[in-house]
Formats: structure tokens, sequence, C-alpha cells
């Protein structure tokens, strides 16, 4: 059955899929959330846009963006924006609890076994190790997304460049996350909207002509 909401540029977007039901949804989000160990987002991306079809690189950045600046866990926030768009507040809640369900109870089994072996050198190594892993992954995905700038009306050296500033006020000059969304984010913001109302000006003056 087709879904009960269909996103308004889906017609735009002929070649691209969307979840056939709530179910769909919150099987696809369980199976995403089990996968997501460490390096949640090259999980996200790789299935949302590489297997699942249902958004662009372009859309996946675009809304990536919204829900990193949005309170809660990153992924979740895009989830549930992902299963509101197709399917309103119960898409929005089953996306939620695909989310949610099967990871907390398996995270409740690892704490109580990690628990038992948390003072071994063996274990705290074998950690150190995944986290590498997880930021080889993290880096890899980014770098792939790095392509889908270039639609990004900013251009791709406006949006390169705010990504130097912002590895340097979160990386070297050690900035709290919010003065970092507030200050950079909020110029890119501005920077944006300015572009896109040129463009929206220019626009209407080859339509009155």
């Amino acid at each position: 059955m087709p879904p009960a909401h269909t996103p308004p540029d889906a017609a735009e977007l002929p070649h691209l899929e969307a979840p056939q039901s709530k179910t769909d949804l919150f099987v696809s989000f369980t199976w995403l959330a089990l996968q997501g160990f460490g390096g949640v987002l090259a999980v996200v991306q790789r299935e949302l846009v590489e297997k699942k079809r249902w958004m662009t690189r372009e859309q996946f950045v675009e809304d990536w963006a919204v829900a990193q600046i949005m309170p809660g866990p990153n992924v979740v926030n895009l989830a549930m924006m992902i299963g509101g768009r197709y399917f309103g507040l119960p898409g929005a809640l089953a996306a939620l609890a695909g989310m949610l369900s099967a990871p907390m109870v398996l995270v409740l089994l690892l704490a109580a076994l990690y628990g038992s072996v948390a003072d071994s050198a063996v274990a705290q190594n074998a950690l150190r190790g995944m986290g590498a892993v997880a930021a080889g992954l993290v880096t890899a995905t980014g770098i792939k997304l790095i392509s889908a700038l270039d639609k990004n009306a900013m251009g791709m050296g406006v949006c390169l460049g705010l990504a130097l500033l912002t590895f340097i006020a979160i990386a070297l000059l050690r900035w709290p996350l919010l003065w970092v969304l507030l200050s950079i984010g909020g110029c890119a913001c501005l920077w944006a909207y300015r572009v896109l109302s040129d463009v929206d000006a220019d626009r209407q003056k080859k339509g009155e002509a």
C-alpha cells in the first residue's frame, strides 16, 4: 500500500523509494539501530540513502543537520523526522519504537556483562580499539558526503570553509557545542538565507522580463 503521507518532493524524485507501512518503518529502524555500534552515522547513511533509497545524499545532509541541532540523540531525531514525513505522528512513534526497543534490551544485557569484566585490562584495550574503528567509520562517511555539498546554495568553497572553522572551534579551541551552533551555525544560516534570497530575486526579475 502507498504511504499515507507522501512527501512533497516525491513526484519530483521518482527514483526514490518510500516506506511501505509503519511496520516497515519499525523493522527498518530496529535493524538500523542494531547495526549502529559506535559508527552510527555510517550505518544510517548507508541504510537510508544507499540501500533503502528513502532519501538522496543531499536530503540526508540537510535532515542530519536539522537532527543534530535539535535536543536529543541525532539518529533518533532523524528517525522521527522520516517517520513523521511519511505517516505523521504514528509514523514518528513507530520509527522511535524501532530505534529504542531492541537496542535498549541489548544494552542492558551488555551492561550487565561488561560490569563483570570492567576491571579487566583486556576488555579496556578492546574498547579502545573499537573506538578507533568507530572514528574511522564516521570520518569515511563524512568524506563520502562531501560531494553532496556541490548542490548546496552556498557553494562548495563556502561549505568547506565553514566545515574547517567548525573543526578548529571544536577540536582545537574546545568551544562548547552551543557556542559553535550559535556563532558558526548562525552565520551559515544568515549567509544561506542571503544567497537564496538573491536567487529568488533573480528568478522574479527573469519572470517579469
